[in-house]
Parts: structure tokens; C-alpha cells; sequence
């Protein structure tokens, strides 16, 4: 007797759903760059004001770590974000090696926001729009991979135990990481005196 594969629906249309906003966002920025580089002088759709602005991230060293654009990596990660959901939408038993090479990918690119996040508050001094709409997207991309991952046993049994006592609190996780970059942002740029 054969086991019917476990679907995960919610968690397929989360993962196609961030890939699709992450796409858009990286191919946006992707325009943006080749437009500043067609025209260097030419300001782009997403410089809203000095402190909301695109041009200086993009401009910046830290806005090509590899030697060329970083919405460029966002194309082909996010692209990889949404294939990772489509598939488990058709295939919903994938391999542990799967989920685990998933997750280190999705690690890596947690960290990699993480370190542009601290750049552009404290060294570029600026909140770029589509970046911006990349943390907020790979925040929980990272924090609910990794708990559905723990649950379900990728791990290992005791990662499994934690994972299950976790999978409750993971949206509070990331509210709470939301409100911490949002704070961390006003007490170094004071946001809020730009808006009002």
C-alpha cells in the first residue's frame, strides 16, 4: 500500500507568491540600473526624496557585491524561489536533500539582506523602495522555510520537536524583526521627521 504525498498548498502558494514579488521587485530595480547606466544623471522612478531613494544603492559599491548588480542575483533567486513553489505544488513529496539545499540558499540570501540593510541605514544613509520590498518578502521567505523545514523532520527528529513547538510563533518572529528594522531605521535616519 502506497502513501498518499502530503500537500502543502498554503506553503506552495507562499513560496510562488514571494517569488513573484521578489521578481518583480529585482526585475524594477534590474530597469532602474540599466536606466542609470544608459544616463548616469538621469534620476529614476523610485527617488522619492533623499532619504527614500533608489539611485544611491544602486549607485554604490554595496549595490554590486559581485562585481554587477545585485537585482541581477534577486532575478535568478526569486526565480528559484517561485520554481521551489510551483514544484511542490505538483510534486509534494521532494527529496530531504531538496529542502535542505532550499534552505541554504534562502539562509544565504537572509543574510545577504541583513548586511544591505545595515548599509543602507548606516553607511548609504537611504530606504530604497524596491529593496525595501525585498526585506520584507525575504524576512519571512527565511523564517517560515526554515520553521516548515524543522517541522517536517529535514533536520532531524529533535529539530522536528523544536520546529513544531516554533510553527505558532513564526509570525509574531517576523512582526517582531519587522519592528526592529523599522526602529533601528528611525533612531539612526528619524523617518518619521521626513514624513510629516
Amino acid at each position: 500500500m502506497t502513501t498518499q504525498p502530503v500537500r502543502e498548498p498554503l506553503f506552495a502558494g507562499f513560496l510562488a507568491s514571494v517569488g513573484v514579488i521578489g521578481l518583480t521587485a529585482s526585475l524594477a530595480l534590474s530597469i532602474e540600473k540599466l536606466e542609470k547606466l544608459q544616463n548616469p544623471n538621469a534620476s529614476v522612478g523610485c527617488d522619492l526624496s533623499v532619504l527614500v531613494q533608489c539611485s544611491a544603492n544602486l549607485d554604490s559599491a554595496q549595490g554590486a557585491v559581485l562585481g554587477f548588480p545585485n537585482p541581477f542575483l534577486g532575478l535568478i533567486g526569486f526565480s528559484l524561489v517561485l520554481c521551489a513553489g510551483v514544484t511542490l505544488w505538483a510534486a509534494p513529496n521532494l527529496a530531504r536533500w531538496y529542502w535542505a539545499v532550499f534552505n541554504i540558499g534562502v539562509a544565504g540570501a537572509f543574510a545577504f539582506v541583513l548586511w544591505l540593510i545595515g548599509q543602507s541605514i548606516y553607511v548609504l544613509g537611504t530606504l530604497c523602495p524596491w529593496c525595501m520590498v525585498v526585506w520584507v518578502i525575504t524576512i519571512p521567505l527565511f523564517v517560515f522555510t526554515t520553521g516548515r523545514n524543522a517541522r517536517t523532520g529535514i533536520f532531524g527528529a529533535r529539530t522536528a520537536r523544536l520546529g513544531q513547538r516554533l510553527w505558532p510563533w513564526l509570525t509574531l518572529i517576523t512582526i517582531v524583526a519587522y519592528m526592529t528594522i523599522a526602529a533601528v531605521a528611525q533612531v539612526r535616519l528619524d523617518v518619521l521627521a521626513t514624513l510629516l
